[in-house]
């Protein structure tokens, strides 16, 4: 029996076999035509149960004998990204400028940059992200562990934000940063958080040490 993680799966429930899912990464949830053609043909071949699109706006394959796993992936050629673990998970983001009318700051830039360095970084706790390209927040900003959103003057960072069992709503860290401000200031967070951080998540480090005293040691 595989264990989740293994080989990038995640064991489903069922009372006959075991079989599991797999939701290769797909950054920011964009996805191209010939993407999602693989994605079906693979699943026909396997005879998989279903697809379902996740929380993080990935497209999980629902079904797979463990037989198959391997095949699967073979076939699809795709990054299997990071689901499961104590880890930075895949980053939430907005259509923002690109295709978005109310949107304020370009969050599928922001998103894709922050994608690309801390997906799969290892952590004292999981680590969500979201990107949201105005104060509407559709990445759900206010439930994630780092947050970006964008006003007419820069983005604001939030820290803290949980949507587990013992929810937490994020604080604001910064306001108005510039693309590239915001990016370094996220690092600074990140940082701290995995030098102060004893395991637990990063809203209930907030808690423990105080917005204020993070602020000054983060900020000055």
């Amino acid at each position: 029996m595989l264990k989740d993680g293994e080989k990038g799966v995640i064991r489903q429930r069922g009372t006959k076999e075991i079989t599991y899912a797999i939701a290769p990464h797909l950054p920011c949830g964009v996805v191209k035509p010939k993407q999602l053609r693989k994605l079906a043909d693979v699943a026909e071949k396997y005879e998989v149960a279903e697809l379902k699109i996740t929380s993080a706006a990935r497209i999980a394959i629902i079904g797979i004998s463990e037989e198959d796993v391997d095949g699967v992936w073979k076939d699809l050629d795709m990054d299997a990204g990071f689901a499961t673990g104590l880890c930075v998970r895949s980053v939430k983001v907005c259509p923002g400028i690109q295709y978005c009318r109310l949107g304020q700051q370009d969050s599928l830039k922001m998103g894709l940059a922050l994608d690309q360095i801390y997906h799969g970084m290892v952590l004292p706790s999981k680590m969500k992200m979201g990107v949201s390209g105005c104060k509407i927040q559709c990445a759900e900003n206010c439930i994630k562990d780092i947050s970006l959103y964008g006003t007419q003057k820069g983005w604001t960072l939030q820290i803290g934000g949980n949507g587990s069992a013992r929810p937490r709503l994020a604080d604001i860290l910064v306001e108005d940063l510039s693309f590239d401000a915001a990016l370094e200031m996220v690092g600074r967070v990140v940082d701290y958080y995995r030098e102060n951080s004893k395991r637990e998540r990063m809203g209930r480090m907030v808690d423990k040490l105080g917005l204020d005293a993070i602020k000054q040691a983060l900020l000055g």
